[in-house]
């Protein structure tokens, strides 16, 4: 097991950032004409791309608290949760920031959509309920806060259909966009908090077992043997505990059941990039995965438009061939991941500059 980092969960998240990238590019810009649902080509790319979201939450739930528990010190814990709180207050701003019209800004308007909840802002604030789990839990017992992060899970998935039929009238569109998506919101902070607390309680199984002899082969075995339970006979189980105990909720929850599936998925992503974890360790692959935020960024920018309003979203929305929008999403991936490695590079000299220009504004 890496000692500072999960080399196989960072190739993951790559692979999680590129198959997002692409779905956002062909979602958005192919033709409807061609989105037939029996072709299985575009089926197969349609269950892939529902993949990517639950995957990438589960990475970010994981490695943070992977980060925050592998040293047991209290100074460095705390050091982890100020940086938590950063990248939490970061991915917020971020979240906004990206939905800003700065031509209508400047008019005075902003729009509607600045107040939408998008994946931002939901794993911003999905990181900041595991650091509040863990100073109210965490800090006594890593056991118990392991549980509470699977009963979160638990609890969120099969309490969704209730959740979701829950009455916003007369609460500020700005605080519900997070919990419901009637005003046009992306993503809810629930059912996706469940994703990212799983990805905790992964983290503490692989912080409490790594030392175990043959512990891969074991994660890996068990990886599959539960994901494939959670994609078959989750259903089965939940309908069985409603003519159990009489929860309708449950059998609401059998019936309209992605959010375990899709957990099974999850889990047999885990175990392929745990089999392939020893060919996984190119450093260009590990940078994408650790270079998320700003490759998500740059997507938004180029595809949507943020900020300037002049995407490729609004000249070839809906309008191309399956060829031109394969070809396409490879060089929009290519482009995105281009400038933000270049963002990095220049990172160092950007600093430099602002901090001479900071420097000379004092001495003046």
């Amino acid at each position: 097991m890496e000692q500072k980092r999960l080399f196989f969960i960072d190739a993951m998240r790559a692979w999680a950032i590129l198959m997002m990238l692409q779905g956002h590019f062909i979602d958005g810009l192919l033709d409807p004409v061609f989105r037939n649902a029996s072709d299985p080509i575009f089926k197969t790319w349609l269950y892939f791309r529902g993949i990517t979201a639950p995957v990438f939450f589960t990475a970010s739930g994981l490695i943070f608290t992977y980060l925050l528990f592998k040293n047991p010190q209290q100074a460095y814990r705390k050091e982890r949760l100020k940086k938590g709180l950063s990248r939490v207050g970061q991915l917020l701003l971020l979240g906004y920031a990206l939905r800003v019209n700065i031509r209508g800004l400047l008019q005075g308007h902003l729009y509607p959509s600045f107040f939408y909840a998008d994946v931002l802002h939901c794993i911003g604030l999905s990181l900041l309920t595991i650091m509040i789990l863990y100073v109210l839990i965490g800090r006594r017992s890593s056991l118990v806060f392991s549980l509470s992060c699977l009963l979160v899970t638990v609890f969120v998935f099969a309490l969704e259909p209730a959740y979701d039929k829950l009455p916003w009238a007369g609460v500020p569109v700005f605080i519900s966009n997070y919990f419901t998506k009637a005003h046009g919101s992306i993503f809810s902070l629930i059912p996706w908090l469940g994703y990212s607390t799983f990805g905790a309680f992964l983290a503490l199984a692989l912080l409490r077992f790594k030392a175990l002899k043959h512990f891969y082969i074991g994660a890996i075995v068990m990886s599959l043997l539960l994901g494939w339970f959670l994609k078959y006979q989750s259903s089965a189980l939940l309908i069985g505990l409603d003519q159990q105990f009489g929860w309708p909720v449950l059998k609401a929850a059998a019936y309209n059941n992605y959010l375990f599936i899709r957990l099974g998925d999850v889990l047999w992503v885990l175990a392929l990039f745990m089999s392939a974890r020893e060919f996984l360790k190119h450093p260009k692959i590990l940078a994408v995965g650790q270079n998320t935020l700003n490759i998500y960024v740059f997507h938004s920018v180029i595809l949507y438009g943020s900020f300037h309003g002049f995407g490729l979203y609004r000249y070839f929305k809906k309008s191309l061939s399956p060829i031109e929008a394969f070809g396409g999403a490879l060089l929009f991936m290519g482009l995105s991941v281009g400038l933000s490695f270049l963002y990095v590079r220049v990172q160092p000299w950007r600093k430099q500059l602002i901090s001479l220009i900071f420097v000379k504004k004092i001495q003046s």
